[in-house]
C-alpha cells in the first residue's frame, strides 16, 4: 500500500494519503469484516466505491499500527467513529486516493478532491459573497478547491448535518500556494469557533484537513 503523504501534526494527530493500487479482494483480505460491513459493502454501486471504502479502512488500521479488527461506526449524523476506542477519526476518498486523519485528543476533519474546472460553476453554492470578493484570480480553480476541501473538513469535524457551507462555515482571505493554511470559523447556534485549516495540492488533487484547538 503506497502511502504518498504522511504527516504528524503534533497533539498526537496524524494524517496520511494513500494511492489505491490493490484490487478490492486484496484490500478485503487485509480486514476482518463483520456481516454488517460485508452487507454494506455489497450494496455499494461500482468497483471504485468498493475500493475507496476498503482502502480507508486498511489505511486506518495501518495508521493505528494494528492487525486487530477495527470497528468503524457512524453516528446519527453520519460521522465515523471507532467503537471502543477513544481516537477521533475522519475519512475521505476521491478516485484513486484515500485519506485519513486520526487524533487521540482532538476532533478532526479531512477531505480530498480531484481538481476539475467545473467547480467554478457551483462555487456560488458554497462560497459567501465576502469569500468571493477575495478569490485569488491567478489560481481560481485550485483556490476554490482549497476552499471546498476546507469547508468539507470543517463540516466533518463539526459533525452536524444542519450546517451550511455558505452561511455557517466562513473562511478568511488567503493567497494560494500549493501548500498552506488559513483561518476559518464555524458560526452556528450563537457560537463562534475558530480554526486553522491546512491544505496541500498533490498532483491533480487537493487535500484539506483540520483539527480542533482543544
Amino acid at each position: 500500500m503506497p502511502i504518498v503523504f504522511e504527516q504528524n501534526l503534533g497533539f498526537k494527530t496524524t494524517i496520511a494519503l494513500w494511492e489505491i493500487k490493490e484490487t478490492a479482494q486484496e484490500l478485503e483480505n487485509q480486514l476482518q469484516l463483520k456481516t454488517h460491513e460485508l452487507d454494506f459493502l455489497r450494496k455499494l454501486v461500482g468497483e471504485k466505491r468498493n475500493l475507496q471504502w476498503l482502502a480507508t479502512r486498511v489505511l486506518l488500521r495501518k495508521m493505528l499500527k494494528t492487525d486487530d479488527y477495527i470497528d468503524v461506526r457512524c453516528d446519527e449524523n453520519g460521522k465515523p467513529y471507532l467503537e471502543n476506542q477513544s481516537h477521533h477519526i475522519s475519512l475521505s476518498h476521491s478516485y484513486g486516493y484515500a485519506a485519513v486523519i486520526i487524533s487521540e485528543s482532538k476532533k478532526v476533519g479531512i477531505d480530498i478532491e480531484i481538481i476539475k474546472p467545473k467547480i467554478e460553476k457551483i462555487a456560488h453554492k458554497f462560497m459567501s459573497d465576502t469569500e468571493f470578493a477575495h478569490i485569488d484570480t491567478q489560481n481560481t480553480v485550485p483556490y476554490l478547491y482549497a476552499c471546498w476541501c476546507a469547508k468539507e473538513a470543517l463540516y466533518k469535524l463539526n459533525g452536524e448535518r444542519e450546517t451550511s457551507f455558505k452561511n455557517n462555515i466562513l473562511l478568511q482571505p488567503f493567497t494560494f500556494n500549493h501548500n498552506g493554511s488559513f483561518n476559518a470559523s464555524i458560526i452556528k447556534d450563537q457560537q463562534n469557533d475558530n480554526f486553522t485549516v491546512f491544505y496541500k495540492q498533490i498532483d491533480n488533487y487537493m487535500l484539506g484537513y483540520v483539527h480542533a484547538n482543544s
